[in-house]
């Protein structure tokens, strides 16, 4: 069952640009509505859109993943297409280590060194001890020797100069943010254009 909750399904809007992840569950709910079909992928240039009661129907592919239910085995998608939404929606990276170290590219935000990960922490320009916030605005990547020397104090009073202000990324397509954690070979066609 564990299988049924990962979100291997990439979900594309009705013009075909991925736009989200969901899970096999969600994917088999939401085709039952008939808010989405599903690709029957036969090659890069066989992709088959289907309804519910098609999809359950479908000959038995020795490839491809499949569920027991009482009815018999049923083949687990892994796109769909929604069927009324034609929006990319625009979505701003939530505050982590990791997208914080790809915001300031892992360089040291006061000497503009660029550093291993080993090298780096994350220095906060207002100290938590005087108010600062863990966020986008107050927050930079900094090699661990300079934060060590800034200790508690701002970086004024600390001789530093911060190389540019820490600032909340822009908001990107949604399809930027998709990544195929699963290796699911099905989506490498509608997303070849953005770096995983």
């Amino acid at each position: 069952m564990s299988h049924l909750r990962k979100e291997t399904v990439l979900v594309l809007n009705r013009s075909w640009q991925a736009i989200h992840t969901k899970s096999p569950m969600e994917a088999f709910t939401m085709m039952y509505q008939d808010s989405a079909t599903a690709l029957d992928i036969r090659g890069v240039d066989v992709m088959v859109p289907l309804r519910w009661k098609d999809w359950v129907n479908l000959p038995y592919d020795e490839n491809a993943n499949y569920i027991k239910t009482i009815n018999g085995e049923i083949k687990i998608p892994t796109v769909i297409v929604l069927c009324q939404f034609d929006r990319v929606p625009m979505k701003r990276p939530k505050f982590t280590s990791n997208n914080l170290w790809e915001r300031d590219q892992g360089i040291c935000q006061y000497t503009n060194k660029k550093l291993s990960r080993s090298e780096a922490n994350i220095d906060h320009v207002i100290p938590r001890t005087k108010g600062g916030k863990t966020n986008w605005t107050n927050c930079v990547i900094c090699h661990k020797e300079v934060n060590a020397k800034k200790g508690p104090r701002t970086p004024e009073e600390a001789g530093l100069k911060l190389i540019r202000q820490p600032s909340v990324p822009r908001a990107l397509p949604s399809t930027f943010y998709i990544r195929n954690k699963h290796n699911v070979t099905d989506w490498d066609i509608f997303l070849k254009d953005f770096s995983n």
